[in-house]
């Protein structure tokens, strides 16, 4: 029998997809190791539906990393067809701190998944460098930032932003910190070139 795994959910089962990581993302967020029955009533699901969906604990953790990691990816694209480029880094730059302190706060559900010998790596962070490259290359090409910035220097640069916790009133500081990112890239720009 063929594999039915690339085929298109219907539209009621990707909401059902949906809702539970969005439920699990919030739970697991709060406390690893929130029970998987748990997240199936929260989320409004049977738990044929839910493991239907999300076989173990260790594809729900992967999979709410990957969806959100993608999901910031995606909104690089989004935010360009609506924003200057250099607009639209920075507003990107926002997404991104939104789902670094999702991520920290799954760190350790992502650990102990990740951790355990033999277990599955953790999602490579090719998209969200990817859609770094996208929008660093459309400013530079708008000639708002300084040519030459790839998107592994701007990654590093925003470092810091890794060390900020859920917790903490990250938010003022993320800008901050972004905020002087978007001064750095901007000097030296050759300005806004003609089409």
């Amino acid at each position: 029998m063929p594999e039915k795994k690339d085929t298109p959910l219907r539209s009621d089962a990707q909401r059902n997809r949906e809702r539970i990581l969005d439920v699990a993302l919030t739970e697991l967020t709060r406390c690893a190791d929130t029970p998987l029955s748990v997240i199936a009533k929260k989320a409004g699901v049977g738990q044929g539906t839910f493991y239907r969906n999300f076989p173990n604990r260790e594809a729900l953790v992967l999979e709410i990393y990957r969806h959100e990691m993608q999901q910031v990816a995606d909104s690089a694209a989004q935010l360009l067809a609506t924003l200057a480029p250099d607009r639209a880094l920075r507003a990107w730059m926002d997404r991104l701190a939104e789902f670094a302190m999702a991520k920290a706060g799954l760190a350790d559900a992502i650990r102990q998944v990740t951790g355990a010998p033999g277990g599955p790596a953790k999602p490579s962070p090719t998209p969200v460098a990817a859609a770094a490259e996208l929008l660093l290359r459309a400013s530079e090409e708008a000639g708002t930032i300084r040519p030459g910035i790839n998107g592994e220097d701007f990654l590093l640069t925003i470092a810091g932003l890794w060390q900020l916790t859920p917790r903490d009133d990250w938010q003022p500081r993320a800008a901050r910190l972004f905020d002087l990112v978007m001064d750095g890239l901007r000097a030296g720009a050759p300005g806004r070139r003609g089409r």
